[in-house]
């Protein structure tokens, strides 16, 4: 009997079973696997929130022969009733396949291929069903590999949408929606957890947080900008496997650490990281002083208004950069070494921070890989909070004409709203951006100048071989 045959066999039957279970509690270990289709008439997403170019990939997969279903994060916001980020498409076409459909497209990835279709400016991603690794045939672990602690370090072995639906994270993502009867789909009781604002992993938590430790991350992530209670058993493992997050590439967890603090609920995520202990594996130099709770450096404070500052930008769709956000949580760090290598070795103030700024991003990329285009604008940010107190009319000038003095502006606003004594020195700079020529020259302390007495040029005595 074919393995097609046989998966299509064990999805009636946990249909039928379902069917008749749809009412029984869930739990972490044993959730009820039954397919569920919730109408247009319960659901009620309105189409007209439905991204055109999403349902056009999905209506192509559909009349070329496969299935196409919007997906995961989109509708379970619809859901919610806020507005997704993106829109993403899953089917039962390989990515070969899928990519065969559209001319904008493009397969990406070798740990898990995907094809990404173009619409000018708008991105939609394919992703073809994925199923369990286990029971795989011969031929099928070719595309399947995880190592001895359980990571998953290829997945690229394709099943049916219910197989697909219950090796997603959380049950919550796991909910499909057809472009055809307009249903949503739902395996895993996503729709239940939704509605009592629960975060439930799919499986034994344990076994799926080792899988990938990133879904911790998720984990907080989600808790954060949903405003759901992760439930206990889904939660516990998360204390005991943060560690694991050591093995993460850390040019992927730089990308976990803008999700997490670039959607617009970053003051919410930093909480749920701190609670969950994970903030220590992205930032191991911040927690370090976090948990020293010095009440004359107000670490947590500057934390929580930048991540505050980032927030409100976002809300105002105003951009925000990583290079500021890194230049905020590490500046405290930056600055406590370079005031250490001024007192023990005396070195001068802007050698130090420079060798400062050296050694906590070395030590950061090790666990955030901060991209060049990012960490040379930070430390710009960084020199320029020396330059921002120097008053002098010269000096004042031509930092305020730097490229990136708004940025260190903005830090040097943080920081003193934060309870650093910087004795106003964030107004004066408020002021002189709003002061006219003539009231930035009485604003300047310039220092005055001794006067030197001029210095008498020795005349050559007139027998000298120069005035032959």
């Amino acid at each position: 009997m074919g393995r097609p045959l046989i998966q299509t066999i064990i999805s009636r039957l946990r249909g039928l079973l379902g069917s008749s279970q749809q009412n029984t509690p869930v739990t972490a270990d044993a959730i009820d696997f039954g397919k569920r289709l919730i109408p247009e008439t319960e659901h009620r997403i309105p189409r007209r929130l439905l991204d055109d170019n999403a349902l056009k990939v999905a209506y192509r997969l559909q009349d070329s022969g496969f299935e196409g279903y919007l997906v995961g994060g989109c509708i379970r916001d619809l859901l919610l009733n806020k507005s997704p980020k993106d829109f993403d498409v899953a089917t039962d076409a390989h990515p070969e396949q899928a990519a065969e459909l559209f001319r904008r497209s493009r397969l990406i990835g070798r740990r898990f291929k995907l094809v990404h279709v173009r619409f000018g400016r708008d991105l939609i991603e394919v992703a073809t069903f994925r199923t369990s690794h286990d029971n795989l045939s011969e031929e099928e672990n070719q595309d399947a590999k995880q190592c001895d602690s359980g990571m998953i370090l290829r997945d690229n072995v394709y099943g049916t949408m219910e197989d697909d639906a219950l090796r997603r994270d959380f049950t919550v993502n796991a909910l499909y929606y057809c472009p055809k009867d307009h249903c949503v789909y739902d395996f895993a009781n996503g729709y239940q957890d939704l509605q009592q604002k629960r975060l439930r992993i799919i499986g034994n938590p344990d076994a799926r947080y080792r899988e990938d430790p990133v879904r911790m991350l998720r984990a907080a992530r989600f808790a954060g900008k949903l405003g759901f209670t992760i439930e206990p058993a889904s939660e516990k493992p998360i204390f005991e496997l943060g560690h694991l997050l050591g093995k993460i590439a850390p040019a992927r967890l730089f990308d976990e650490t803008l999700k997490l603090f670039q959607s617009g609920h970053a003051v919410e995520s930093y909480q749920e990281l701190r609670r969950l202990q994970l903030f220590e594996y992205l930032f191991p130099q911040l927690e370090q002083l976090l948990k020293q709770n010095d009440p004359n450096l107000p670490v947590d404070t500057l934390v929580l208004n930048a991540l505050s500052n980032t927030d409100r930008r976002l809300a105002q769709n105003k951009s925000v950069t990583p290079a500021f956000l890194f230049a905020a949580l590490l500046w405290y760090p930056t600055q406590l070494r370079m005031e250490k290598l001024i007192r023990e070795q005396n070195m001068p103030q802007l050698p130090a921070l420079h060798e400062a700024a050296n050694q906590v991003l070395s030590a950061q990329v090790r666990s955030t890989a901060i991209p060049r285009r990012f960490s040379t604008p930070l430390r710009e940010i960084w020199e320029l909070q020396l330059r921002l107190s120097r008053q002098s009319e010269k000096a004042a000038a031509r930092t305020f004409e730097h490229p990136r003095f708004r940025a260190a502006y903005d830090l040097l606003l943080l920081r003193e709203n934060s309870g650093e004594p910087l004795n106003g020195l964030s107004q004066w700079w408020t002021d002189y951006q709003t002061a006219n020529p003539e009231q930035r020259h009485s604003m300047s302390q310039e220092p005055e100048k001794a006067t030197r007495p001029k210095r008498r040029r020795r005349r050559r005595p007139s027998n000298s071989p120069a005035n032959d």
